[in-house]
């Protein structure tokens, strides 16, 4: 892996195949850090011709925190919102948007792919749409426009979004991903305790760093809805959801495609909130059959 200086801030990296193929984004989701791409997908696409990146966004795995700007108050953000209040942030989506832009620049790359998934599906919708030079095509996968009133996830996979271990020692850290991991899973892919626990002990190992999920999730509700910005998208579209999906239900992936002029999307029967490995052959074949005609 490698760290570029970009939009003020630096951004730990990692790419996959060759510089010569198309650039192809990955933008991961709330919190979560750039192994929550699986290398295998990575691999996947980078030998279906894509020179892959994958990195850890702002206030999250190793890329700059912000830590100054301390620990959010989102219970009082959301009393904000119902309220119809402005929230304050440190930072906006659109500020992550700038940082992937950023990141481009600073490896020589002129158009990429955007492909992102949950949070990282919002930040590339607003790189399509603010950015449209930069960007060869938008994938958005497993996220939403935003648009109040669409259906919300089941109530045991949104409390998991704020939910604390049970206290800061490794082995409560990692029974606390584990059963993070475990509600926002589909039926229809179930994953292997053994591999679940890796990945987990993986993700604690490398950096455990809640006030920064914290300040993305505050990122998320200031920005606001993105119904509005979908609508000016020119650049070709594929959504991506899972029909099981615990946390953003597929119709808020339906309300992305119905927004977009001219976007396709494909949904996938008993796929939850993740990207289990079981998955990762059927999304290989989505993104690159969609990336290859633009």
């Amino acid at each position: 892996m490698a760290r570029a200086k970009a939009n003020g801030i630096e951004i730990e990296y990692e790419t996959f195949g060759s510089r010569q193929d198309p650039a192809l984004l990955l933008i991961m989701g709330l919190g979560a850090q750039l192994t929550l791409w699986p290398e295998s997908l990575c691999e996947g696409l980078a030998e279906q011709g894509f020179f892959v990146v994958r990195y850890d966004n702002r206030d999250v795995g190793l890329s700059t925190d912000f830590d100054e700007a301390g620990l959010p108050n989102l219970m009082d953000a959301f009393a904000k919102l119902m309220k119809g209040e402005t929230v304050d942030a440190p930072y906006l989506l659109s500020d992550m948007a700038a940082d992937a832009i950023g990141l481009l620049d600073a490896l020589g790359i002129d158009r990429a792919h955007m492909v992102g998934g949950s949070m990282g599906g919002m930040i590339a919708q607003v790189i399509a749409a603010t950015h449209p030079t930069r960007t060869r095509s938008l994938v958005s996968i497993m996220s939403t426009s935003g648009r109040y009133g669409l259906p919300a996830g089941k109530p045991e996979a949104v409390a998991m979004l704020s939910a604390q271990p049970e206290g800061t020692e490794r082995e409560q850290l990692i029974a606390h991903g584990m059963k993070l991991r475990t509600v926002i899973s589909g039926p229809g892919y179930p994953t292997d305790p053994a591999a679940m626990r890796a990945l987990v002990e993986r993700n604690v190992d490398r950096r455990y760093y809640p006030p920064g999920a914290a300040r993305q999730y505050l990122a998320i509700m200031a920005s606001g809805p993105r119904v509005d910005l979908l609508k000016t998208v020119k650049v070709p579209t594929l959504v991506l959801h899972g029909e099981d999906d615990p946390l953003l239900p597929v119709e808020c992936g339906r309300d992305v495609a119905a927004l977009v002029p001219g976007a396709k999307i494909e949904t996938f029967p008993g796929w939850g909130h993740d990207v289990p490995e079981q998955m990762v052959p059927k999304l290989v074949s989505s993104i690159s059959s969609f990336c290859k005609t633009v």
